[in-house]
């Protein structure tokens, strides 16, 4: 009883504070956006590394100044707390994990963006190995006929957690470069050369 009920409270004030923490990491960052003006109006998915997801919500309204996404998260108890945490950011989420149910997910996350929302995905996610690109974006890309642009989120200052995904927190008073590449159309590519393109875009200014 007093788990369940230390949850419930988690999951109402956690995401709050998380969210008021992203704006106030945003805020009080200067931003770089190397990247194009705009994108297609038809949907896309965005990828990003698990450990650089924290900023991620900016670099998309950036480019869509009315969300219409939604994220692929972890239904576990740490995955509800991010997608209650991006709630405030307008986007919505699609519970599923590619360790248990991988078919499901993809077959979901094609039907939604046939339906017309974009889709962020972390390619290494949720569990890792860290910085390796997983099967489903390409399927998902390929399947739903979708163009991918790959993301990039490199503070100046950061703190880096000592998990899977080495997950990165800008500090206040960097400069937050934002990279993300034109969309990127692997729907003729092998699995294999698809996964690498991926992976090569997604790792050119690591640090």
């Amino acid at each position: 009883m007093l788990k369940k009920l230390s949850r419930v409270l988690a999951l109402i004030f956690i995401p709050l504070i998380g969210s008021l923490l992203i704006r106030f990491l945003y805020y009080t960052n200067k931003k770089v956006y190397h990247s194009t003006e705009s994108i297609s109006e038809e949907p896309i998915i965005f990828a990003c590394w698990h450990g650089e997801l924290l900023m991620l919500p900016y670099l998309y309204s950036y480019y869509r100044k009315k969300p219409h996404a939604k994220v692929l998260i972890s239904p576990h108890f740490d995955g509800k707390l991010i997608s209650k945490t991006i709630e405030y950011f307008g986007l919505g989420t699609l519970a599923g994990s590619s360790d248990k149910s991988p078919a499901k997910v993809l077959i979901q996350a094609i039907k939604t963006l046939k339906e017309g929302y974009d889709i962020g995905i972390t390619p290494d996610g949720p569990k890792g190995p860290r910085h390796e690109v997983a099967d489903g974006i390409v399927v998902m890309a390929q399947k739903a006929k979708a163009k991918i642009v790959l993301v990039e989120i490199k503070p100046t200052k950061f703190w880096q957690f000592n998990s899977w995904d080495r997950f990165t927190v800008p500090k206040p008073f960097g400069t937050i470069h934002y990279y993300s590449t034109k969309e990127i159309d692997i729907s003729e590519l092998e699995l294999e050369a698809a996964r690498a393109l991926i992976k090569e875009g997604l790792l050119k200014h690591e640090h």
